[in-house]
C-alpha cells in the first residue's frame, strides 16, 4: 500500500501540472477573444498565402527532378542541375558495400526533404569533375548550395567511423551544413567547409562547358 504522505505528494504535483495547462490554454482562449474579426480574416488570409507559396516551391522542385533520389550519367548534367537547384546534395560513387550504405540513407532523405536535389555520380566515369572537386575517398557528398560546393561528407569518418549509422545522423549533418532544412535547425551551428569553396559555374575544361 502506498505511504499516505507519499500519494499526498504526487496528487498536488499533478494538480500543479493541470493547473498550468488549464491557465496555458485560458490564455490561449482569451487571445483569440480579443480578436475581432478582421483580425482572423487578416490571419486566416496569411496563413493562405503561405500554403500557396510552399505549394508552388514543391510544384517547381518536383519539377527540377526533387522528391527522388537518381543517378545522373554525364558531368554535363552535373553543371545543369547544379545551375538549376539551389540545394544539391552530390554522392560520388562507385560499386562497393559503403556507397550503397549512403545509397539507401539518401533514397530516404530525398523522398523527407523535397527542398534538396538528392542525386548520384559514378566518380570513375567522371574523372574531370573528380580531379577538379579533388574526390579521392568513396563515397564523398558533395554538398552545393547556390551553384558552388560549400561542404564535403568524405566517407564515414563524421558519421562515427562505421557504416552503422542511422539515417537521422546523416540527416543532422546534412543540416548542419544547410543545405537541407531540419527541425530544430536554428539550434545547429553551421559547420565549416572541411575544403575551400570551390565554384562549379566555371570550367577550365573546354569539353565541359555547362553553358548547355
Amino acid at each position: 500500500m502506498a505511504n499516505p504522505m507519499v500519494q499526498e505528494i504526487l496528487e498536488k504535483q499533478v494538480m500543479t501540472v493541470v493547473k498550468a495547462v488549464e491557465d496555458q490554454i485560458d490564455d490561449e482562449i482569451a487571445a483569440l477573444d480579443r480578436l475581432d474579426l478582421d483580425d482572423i480574416e487578416v490571419l486566416r488570409e496569411r496563413r493562405l498565402q503561405q500554403m500557396k507559396k510552399m505549394a508552388e516551391k514543391r510544384s517547381r522542385w518536383t519539377a527540377l527532378g526533387h522528391g527522388e533520389y537518381s543517378e545522373i550519367l554525364s558531368e554535363k548534367d552535373f553543371f545543369s542541375v547544379v545551375k538549376t537547384s539551389d540545394r544539391v546534395v552530390c554522392h560520388f560513387y562507385r560499386e562497393n558495400w559503403p556507397c550503397k550504405v549512403m545509397d539507401k540513407h539518401l533514397s530516404i532523405l530525398a523522398k523527407q526533404h523535397i527542398e534538396t536535389r538528392f542525386m548520384k555520380l559514378n566518380a570513375e566515369k567522371s574523372p574531370f569533375l573528380a580531379e577538379k572537386l579533388k574526390i579521392v575517398v568513396l563515397p564523398t557528398l558533395a554538398l552545393i548550395k547556390k551553384a558552388k560546393v560549400d561542404d564535403y561528407v568524405v566517407g564515414f569518418d563524421e558519421l562515427g567511423g562505421t557504416d552503422e549509422f542511422s539515417t537521422e545522423e546523416l540527416a543532422e549533418r546534412l543540416a548542419k551544413a544547410q543545405v537541407i532544412f531540419f527541425e530544430g535547425e536554428s539550434s545547429l551551428k553551421p559547420l565549416k567547409s572541411v575544403a575551400q569553396t570551390r565554384s562549379v559555374r566555371q570550367s577550365t575544361n573546354p569539353d565541359s562547358s555547362d553553358s548547355d
